[in-house]
């Protein structure tokens, strides 16, 4: 088909956008990869696409290696299974079947170049635009010899004046391959003369623009059926993409052109070929958009709960890998979502075949994650994701937004399953959290990069250097002997026999491809605490002390290294997620530090995230050279992630702290993202508002990944704050929100485990446990104390304390009537506007609580 084709070739194109949305069967699908992510050192992939037409394919000619003439047939393609973005270092791309793809330009590169050769002495004297930013990440670029412009009007209006295209490159601080394509093309002198004289540069940080990045991560999506970062993509001059990938290397390698090929040719093709572009730009853009539309009719209903829950399931556990639990083979990735739906799932059917399925896999998951190299057994917390199958292996940056997911996933299975080890797990979490990602002033940083300097000598960063250890350096750490062991018996072979320590390191050449990991070892807990017992004759409490020993020398030691990037920026969505971790760890756990410690957090947000004139959330804020909290000159508003993860954590410090304030400030953010984002003709929210007129298209988040949709969460946010609040209208837009997400939770609801649960909880009325009584008396905790012990996700825990002036009487008339019984904290449970008859005794709270659920 020719360029330019027909409009029935439009409709076809946008039929297979649509195909995206849906995959080709149900059997084995992955939710965590759209696209699929690829092992962090995996140099393969689909990394240069030109898109010439929203309406078929043309040819492009591109001068390749050794002056050899290559011919690309480019055709926009797109696959028909179900994928979806997560978050990693390296550009990422689904399988393909050949036949669906035509001919694409391929880069590989750049492993055997990395890492490149450090900038000449004098670039960091050399400062760009970017100097000027807040965002760790732009300030990365900020001594780049390209020309780098933040996005805003200063660069569009170059970019029209001089009728040039526009290199916009997206990715965030803590990206693996976002350094290696710095340090390989930006840093180049050549290639940053290339762009400088060709095109308008503009550097993003997808984190603190996410707006933005939806948008052209959506273009390259639809173009190639994968993305990843850093994102690089060309625009005309009115912002509009017309050709998208992610990673290039530098050169041409065989039958693959380089970035600097890239470049020179697309300055070409814009001299030459301006128009035909510029038309095409305004087609895919027209595609996209017809695309991207989620909506429901005035009246429609959310899909049958019943149905919609089977099939996520039975997807789920179609995917679910046996041995080492997870949802895929590999790489495998935490998916926080999908224990969330599964705990819920088991909740409303404990006693049938699936509902213990449902919570055989959640459990086995998280244990296996707990034991594999995911886990930083030294420096605590989870990394990003494992390369391989095992859990072995992991990509080694740590973000924010996982430590609160699986903090509050691992206190959850604590809940259920009453093991302690779950409970200690999210103990470590929450530790690392408060140590490592916590701001003087109570806020959360976003992350700790993957790479570091192995020694403070070293010139050049490694993948993983932080976190791992030869044998030979373990040994000589603990040389000391074990009393009371098997003769001889030494701390150091003790600990590397139970963490799989291996002289030669434990990391094979397949999970190390570019050798950054050669002789090293990735602790991984390899045998039982009885096993490894039974082996060294020990004692099970001496065995864990010895353990515990070791983890604190080799702690101490780690302390001394040089340690990785940390991303100080403070993003009010993350800083929601983790408040939500620490207020639930607080009351399960029974820990008031936890709930002290979301209180300050959620401070610090209604002082640095908060404008209190307009009654609005800002999106960020930074960490200064003196450790203050400082603001960037046009403060960026908040997003609709930034409502929902915080509304949401402000219920939950509510029902950890019994504070009424932050329920007040609840409804407040409700009202004010209704107002914001809410589409009153196709119902569910936009992702941004309407003040930034440069965003071309207004997205609505659609896919539960390594963070859950603003949508998904907005819809149980809505349900409890109706209840709270006393407002049927929310439980009405939670039900309009649904049905405009109808056709994806019926088709395909893995892709929303999230909403999936809040459509479980739309459809079992919410149940209010109501107890009347004096926070800090005794007989108030005890009952307080039995209703935490017990998981019953559809349910809110409200304490009336008798002010008739406090927003929950005012809000809740209902309250007044509701008496203490023999001056005793007495205990009511709700539900439908009828309460049970009162109860003063854990036993027959817990009793009342455990009959409500069948």
């Amino acid at each position: 088909m020719a360029a330019g084709g027909s409009d029935c070739a439009l409709a076809a194109l946008l039929r297979r956008v649509r195909a995206l949305r849906r995959p080709a069967n149900s059997r084995k699908v992955d939710h965590r990869s759209y696209p699929r992510e690829t092992g962090r050192r995996n140099a393969g992939g689909n990394s240069f696409l030109f898109s010439s037409s929203a309406v078929g394919s043309f040819t492009i000619h591109l001068n390749g290696p050794q002056g050899i003439s290559i011919q690309y047939l480019v055709r926009i393609h797109l696959l028909s299974r179900y994928v979806q973005i997560n978050t990693c270092h390296e550009r990422s791309y689904p399988k393909r079947s050949p036949a669906r793809v035509a001919l694409v330009a391929m880069a590989t590169g750049g492993s055997e170049r990395w890492p490149p050769s450090p900038p000449s002495p004098d670039s960091k004297q050399r400062t760009n635009r970017l100097i000027h930013e807040k965002s760790p990440y732009l300030l990365q670029h900020a001594h780049n010899p390209v020309d780098w412009y933040p996005w805003g009007q200063e660069a569009f209006d170059k970019a029209r004046k001089e009728n040039k295209p526009i290199f916009l490159s997206v990715g965030y601080s803590t990206c693996h391959w976002c350094h290696v394509m710095e340090c390989e093309s930006f840093e180049n002198e050549e290639i940053g003369k290339i762009l400088n004289n060709n095109f308008v540069c503009i550097k993003v940080d997808r984190e603190e623009r996410p707006d933005i990045d939806k948008v052209y991560m959506a273009f390259v999506q639809a173009i190639s059926g994968g993305g990843g970062w850093p994102m690089s993509v060309w625009l005309t001059p009115e912002l509009k993409p017309f050709v998208g990938g992610t990673y290039f290397p530098p050169e041409d390698t065989l039958h693959r052109p380089g970035f600097k090929t890239v470049l020179q040719n697309l300055s070409e093709q814009w001299k030459e070929n301006q128009k035909a572009l510029t038309e095409r730009s305004d087609k895919i853009l027209s595609v996209l958009q017809k695309a991207t539309l989620v909506n429901a009719k005035a009246g429609e209903m959310p899909p049958d709960w019943q149905e919609v829950t089977e099939r996520c399931f039975q997807q789920l556990a179609h995917s679910y890998e046996e041995e080492y639990g997870g949802f895929s083979t590999s790489p495998k990735f935490p998916s926080a979502v999908n224990f969330r739906f599964l705990f819920h799932f088991w909740a409303l059917k404990k006693t049938s075949a699936k509902g213990v399925r449902a919570l055989e896999m959640a459990l086995h998951t998280l244990k296996m994650m707990a034991l594999g190299g995911i886990r930083d057994h030294v420096g605590q917390g989870f990394h990003r994701y494992s390369t391989d199958g095992e859990w072995h292996v992991p990509h080694f940056e740590k973000m924010l937004y996982d430590q609160a997911q699986l903090a509050l996933a691992f206190t959850d299975a604590y809940q259920i399953s009453g093991d302690s080890f779950f409970k200690d797990v999210a103990r470590d979490i929450l530790q690392y959290v408060s140590r490592d990602l916590s701001d003087p002033t109570g806020g959360f940083y976003s992350a700790e990069d993957a790479d570091s300097y192995p020694t403070a000598e070293s010139n050049k960063k490694m993948e993983g250097a932080f976190c791992v250890w030869t044998e030979d350096a373990i040994r000589r750490l603990l040389p000391e002997t074990v009393p009371g062991a098997t003769q001889g018996t030494t701390m150091a072979d003790i600990f590397t026999h139970h963490y799989g320590v291996k002289e030669g390191g434990n990391v094979t050449g397949e999970q190390d491809p570019h050798g950054e990991l050669k002789n090293q070892n990735v602790l991984i807990i390899r045998y039982s605490l009885d096993l490894t017992a039974a082996k060294f004759d020990l004692e099970m409490g001496k065995l864990e002390d010895v353990l515990g020993k070791c983890r604190s020398k080799l702690f101490e030691v780690s302390r001394h290294r040089p340690r990785p990037h940390l991303d100080s920026k403070m993003l009010a969505s993350w800083n929601g997620l983790m408040i939500s971790g620490f207020a639930r760890a607080g009351a399960v756990l029974q820990d008031k530090s936890y709930v002290q410690r979301a209180e300050r957090a959620a401070t610090f947000l209604r002082t640095h995230l908060f404008d209190s004139s307009s009654k609005r959330l800002l999106h960020s804020c930074y960490r200064g050279d003196e450790r203050t909290v400082e603001q960037i000159s046009s403060p960026i508003p908040g997003f609709l992630d930034d409502y929902a993860f915080v509304i949401r954590s402000l219920i939950d410090l509510y029902e950890a702290s019994f504070d009424q304030q932050w329920l007040e400030w609840a409804v407040q953010l409700q009202e004010a993202q209704d107002h914001l984002f809410w589409d009153c003709e196709g119902f569910a929210y936009f992702t941004n508002d309407t003040s930034d007129p440069s965003v071309l298209i207004r997205l609505k988040e659609d896919q539960d990944g390594s963070e859950p949709s603003a949508n998904s969460v907005s819809a149980s946010n809505l349900l409890r704050l109706s209840t709270i609040a006393g407002r049927p209208e929310w439980a009405d837009k939670s039900r309009q929100l649904l049905a405009a997400f109808a056709k994806r939770l019926k088709t395909i609801p893995i892709a929303l485990p999230e909403m999936v649960t809040a459509l479980m909880a739309q459809h079992h009325t919410l149940k209010e446990v109501v107890i009347r009584g004096e926070l800090e008396a005794d007989d108030t905790q005890e009952l307080i104390r039995c209703v935490n012990s017990h998981y019953s996700p559809n349910k809110i825990l409200l304490l009336a304390d008798g002010n008739h002036q406090s927003f929950l009487y005012k809000t809740l008339p209902f309250l007044s009537a509701l008496q203490m019984k023999g001056d005793k904290a007495t205990a009511y449970l709700c539900q439908d506007h009828t309460c049970s008859l009162p109860v003063t005794s854990a036993e027959e709270l817990q009793s009342l609580i455990i009959k409500s659920d069948k």
